[in-house]
C-alpha cells in the first residue's frame, strides 16, 4: 500500500497504521481520513493480520481536524462531503484495533482513539474534545462514546468546558487499558496486540462484536447477540482444536476456520 499521509507496517500478525502529518500535529484532513480507513480496511481483509494498531508520534496521536480545511464549510458542504459519516467505517473493522496514544489526542484524534477497541497510552497522553472553543461540538462520536465510558458528568465537562484527561486520569476512569513510559509506548501496544493475535481468531471477532453490542443495545438484546455469536463457534475447527488442546494439556494450533 502506498500513501502520502500515513505509514503502514506489518510485524508478524499485527498491522500498524501510523498517522504521518507531523507538520500539522497529525490533524486530520480529507486525504488522511481516506487513507487511514483504506489502510484499516486492507488490513482487515488480510488473513495474515489478526490485530491492528493505530498510532501517531510521541508528541501527538492526532490533534483534531484540519480547521483550515473546515473553516469556510457550510452545513451542506459538511453533509455532502461526508467527513463525519466516514468514521462509521472504523466500526465495520472486524478485527481488534488498539490505539497507541502519546501526546495530544484532541477532537477527532480523541474520537479516533475512542473508536478503537483498546487504548495503550504513554505517560504524556492527553485526551480532550476542545470543539466548544471554536463554536462547534464533537461530530464523530465524542459526545456518545465519552458519556458511555466516563458517565454523564465527566463527559459533559470535557465536551462543554474543554477539560482534558491526562494519562493517569484516563487509566483511572477506564478510558485507557494501560499507561506506559513514552519511550516504549508503541512497543507496548504492539506487544499487547501480539498477545491477542495468539488467541483464536474467529472467537476474537465474535467476542469483539458481543462486547460492542453491550454499548449499543439493551441487556436483553445484548444477551441475544452474545448467543448468536456463541453457538456458531461450535461449528469451527478452532473450537474443536481449542478444547482438544485443553484436554491434552498442550497449546492449541489455531487455523482461523
Amino acid at each position: 500500500m502506498s500513501f502520502t499521509t500515513i505509514l503502514t507496517e506489518v510485524k508478524g500478525k499485527v498491522g500498524i497504521v501510523k498517522l504521518n502529518r507531523t507538520q500539522a500535529m497529525n490533524a486530520f484532513n480529507a486525504v488522511m481520513l481516506k487513507e487511514l480507513f483504506d489502510a484499516l480496511k486492507a488490513f482487515d481483509k488480510d488473513e495474515r493480520i489478526r490485530v491492528l494498531v493505530v498510532t501517531g508520534n510521541e508528541k501527538a496521536f492526532a490533534a483534531g481536524a484540519d480547521i483550515k480545511e473546515m473553516a469556510e464549510s457550510s452545513a451542506v458542504d459538511m453533509l455532502t462531503q461526508g467527513h463525519v459519516e466516514a468514521w462509521d467505517r472504523i466500526r465495520a473493522v472486524r478485527k481488534p484495533v488498539i490505539a497507541a496514544v502519546s501526546g495530544w489526542a484532541l477532537g477527532g484524534g480523541c474520537e479516533l482513539a475512542l473508536s478503537c477497541d483498546m487504548i495503550v497510552a504513554s505517560e504524556s497522553a492527553k485526551f480532550g474534545q476542545p470543539e466548544i472553543t471554536i463554536g462547534v461540538i464533537p461530530g464523530a462520536g465524542g459526545t456518545q462514546r465519552l458519556a458511555r465510558l466516563l458517565g454523564k458528568h465527566l463527559a459533559m465537562e470535557m465536551v462543554i468546558n474543554n477539560r482534558t484527561l491526562n494519562a493517569a486520569e484516563a487509566l483511572q476512569f477506564g478510558l485507557a487499558n494501560r499507561v506506559v513510559p513514552v519511550d516504549g509506548y508503541l512497543e507496548a501496544a504492539i506487544a499487547f496486540a501480539e498477545e491477542i493475535a495468539e488467541r483464536a481468531p474467529l472467537a476474537v471477532r465474535m467476542a469483539k462484536d458481543s462486547v460492542n453490542a453491550a454499548f449499543e443495545t439493551s441487556l436483553t438484546e445484548g444477551l441475544k447477540a452474545e448467543k448468536r455469536n456463541f453457538y456458531p463457534l461450535f461449528s469451527t475447527e478452532d473450537q474443536k482444536e481449542g478444547m482438544k488442546a485443553f484436554i491434552e494439556k498442550r497449546q492449541p494450533n489455531w487455523k482461523g476456520r
